[in-house]
C-alpha cells in the first residue's frame, strides 16, 4: 500500500514538472498571404469611390491591404457559401473560413459583432464598416458606384453624411468577385499600408504582429490614392457605355428583394404605369426594373421620368451575349 502511495505521488510531482515547465499557449498570429493582390478592376472601384468623394472635397481615403484582404475573403464567401440566406443578410459570414460564422443582424445582440471581422483574422486592430452590392450577372463596376451613389445608406458611407457624418475614414478595403462588390471603411490608418497590385512582386509571405523585425514589402500603390477631379458630367448617374458588347439598360427602383415577394412589387409597378415591370432574379433575390432598352438615350430620358416619383431609381446596364 505505501509502495502505490509513494508511485502516485512522485507522478503528480512529475506532473507539476511538466505542467510549470509547458510553454503558454500562443494565440494563432493573424496573417495576409504574400501572394494577395487586388485587381484592376477592384483598383478602379476604389479610385472611382475617391473620385466621387474629392468632386465633394473630400480627402481620399487611403487603400488597406487588411481591409482589401477582408473584403476579398468577404465577397468570395457569398459566392461560394452563400450565408446571406433568411433571416441572415448580406453582411453575414459561413463557417467555411478562418472566422467566426455570424448571421447579421440575428447575431448582433451577441458580444461579438459583425463589425469585427477585420480584428479577427487580419492585423487590422479596429472596427471595419461594410457597404455590399449584388448583381444578378457579374459585377459592372459602373453599376455599383451608380448604386452606391444613389442610395442615402451607401452614400452615407461615401460621402461621410448621416450616420457618419463627423467621421473620418483613414482606411478602406475594396473586393469584387462574380456578382458581388463590397467595400470596408474604417477609422483607423492601417499600419501595413496598401496591398500590391495583380502582378507586381514581391511574392511573398508577410506575417504581422509577431514582435519580431517585420519584412520589408514594396508597395507600389501610395498610401494616400491622388484622386483627380473628373470633368463634369450631364448625369452622373448614367454608366459609361465606352465598352464592347451589346448593352441593355434597366431602370431599378427595388433592389434586394426577396424572390417570394418580387410579383406583388412588379403588379405594384405595373397599376402604377409602368406595364414593362419585371424582376430581375438569381440565387432568391431580385431587383424590380420598370423600364428597359437597348437605346441609352431613351434610357436616360426614362430614368428622369421614373425619377419624380422613385428618387432612389438607377440605371443598369447588362451585356447582352448573343
Amino acid at each position: 500500500m505505501m509502495r502505490n502511495t509513494t508511485a502516485f505521488l512522485y507522478l503528480f510531482l512529475l506532473f507539476l514538472t511538466l505542467a510549470g515547465n509547458a510553454q503558454p499557449f500562443q494565440k494563432q498570429v493573424s496573417t495576409i498571404p504574400g501572394n494577395f493582390r487586388v485587381s484592376e478592376e477592384e483598383m478602379r472601384l476604389y479610385r472611382m469611390i475617391n473620385d466621387y468623394r474629392v468632386r465633394y472635397d473630400l480627402p481620399p481615403i487611403p487603400l488597406s491591404v487588411s481591409l482589401c484582404y477582408v473584403a476579398s475573403a468577404h465577397v468570395k464567401d457569398l459566392f461560394f457559401h452563400h450565408p446571406d440566406q433568411e433571416p441572415c443578410n448580406s453582411h453575414s459570414w459561413s463557417d467555411k473560413g478562418p472566422w467566426k460564422p455570424f448571421c447579421y443582424p440575428r447575431d448582433e445582440n451577441k458580444k461579438n459583432s459583425v463589425w469585427d471581422k477585420p480584428k479577427e483574422f487580419t492585423p487590422y486592430k479596429d472596427k471595419g464598416y461594410e457597404i455590399v452590392y449584388w448583381e444578378n450577372n457579374q459585377v459592372d463596376i459602373d453599376s455599383v458606384i451608380n448604386l452606391w451613389k444613389t442610395l442615402d445608406y451607401f452614400n452615407s458611407f461615401l460621402m461621410n453624411t448621416g450616420k457618419w457624418q463627423g467621421k473620418k475614414w483613414e482606411a478602406i478595403g475594396v473586393g469584387i468577385y462574380e456578382n458581388y462588390a463590397c467595400a470596408w471603411f474604417g477609422q483607423v490608418p492601417d499600419p501595413y499600408g496598401p496591398p500590391l497590385l495583380v502582378g507586381e512582386n514581391p511574392a511573398i509571405t508577410v506575417s504581422y504582429d509577431t514582435g519580431k523585425k517585420k519584412e520589408a514589402v514594396k508597395k507600389p500603390v501610395p498610401a494616400v490614392a491622388v484622386a483627380v477631379k473628373p470633368p463634369p458630367v450631364a448625369d452622373s448617374t448614367i454608366p459609361d457605355t465606352s465598352k464592347a458588347g451589346h448593352l441593355k439598360y434597366y431602370i431599378i427602383v427595388k433592389s434586394n428583394v426577396l424572390f417570394k415577394d418580387s410579383a406583388k412589387f412588379v403588379k405594384f409597378y405595373s397599376e402604377q404605369g409602368f406595364p414593362l415591370s419585371k424582376s430581375l432574379t438569381k440565387e432568391g433575390k431580385a431587383r424590380i426594373s420598370v423600364f428597359e432598352t437597348f437605346d441609352r438615350t431613351e434610357a436616360t430620358a426614362k430614368l428622369k421620368e421614373v425619377k419624380v416619383k422613385n428618387k432612389g431609381a438607377w440605371i443598369l446596364k447588362i451585356n447582352q451575349h448573343p
